[in-house]
């Protein structure tokens, strides 16, 4: 099973990339990040993360995404526009890929490093002890999207495996149910 986790921004976007072995242990494959330059507009950003999102699907063919959840607790204008990133990133993600999850930062830590009160550079650690890798990956947004996949290669098979609902308005277009469906089925 690959895995594309996720580590939501909107100047970085961290990505990871894992397969989950049928033994049970994960290798990475690739990580790095998307990009978008400050001084661009913040809507070409949104859509240049939207193109970087779709090409790493294209390119790895994740059988499921797992996106962190965002928390923020002081600069709410920082938290609004990564919470728009982050709506971007989601809404292409289910557009191709029929399973998506979503993790706490406190989920994460504590399928990571036993507790849901690591601090990062625990995170970062465990993060490339399990993989086997031997540096913390960097940028720090690609070491927290390593850590976002690897939670839900740890989490129970049963969810992974379990069939995703889609809930849609009636106002959709027929072609558009069929294209719902056929991602179901995927």
């Amino acid at each position: 099973m690959i895995i594309l986790g996720i580590d939501p921004g909107y100047a970085i976007v961290g990505y990871g990339v894992i397969e989950k072995l049928a033994n049970g242990k994960c290798k990475v494959i690739d990580y790095g990040a998307i990009n978008t330059p400050k001084e661009e507009d913040f809507p070409v950003r949104l859509a240049m993360i939207q193109d970087g999102m779709k090409c790493l699907i294209s390119r790895f063919k994740p059988d499921a995404i797992a996106v962190e959840e965002l928390f923020f607790n002081q600069n709410i204008t920082t938290g609004i526009a990564v919470a728009e990133a982050r709506g971007v990133i989601l809404c292409t993600a289910i557009q191709a890929v029929p399973r998506v999850f979503e993790f706490t930062p406190m989920q994460i830590k504590l399928a990571i490093t036993g507790t849901g009160k690591a601090e990062k550079k625990q995170v970062q650690f465990m993060t490339k002890t399990i993989l086997g890798l031997s540096s913390v990956p960097k940028p720090d947004d690609a070491a927290d999207a390593l850590a976002v996949a690897l939670c839900l290669a740890q989490t129970n098979t049963k969810i992974i495996d379990s069939e995703v609902k889609v809930f849609t308005n009636n106002n959709l277009k027929l072609t558009d149910k069929n294209e719902i469906a056929k991602r179901r089925k995927k």
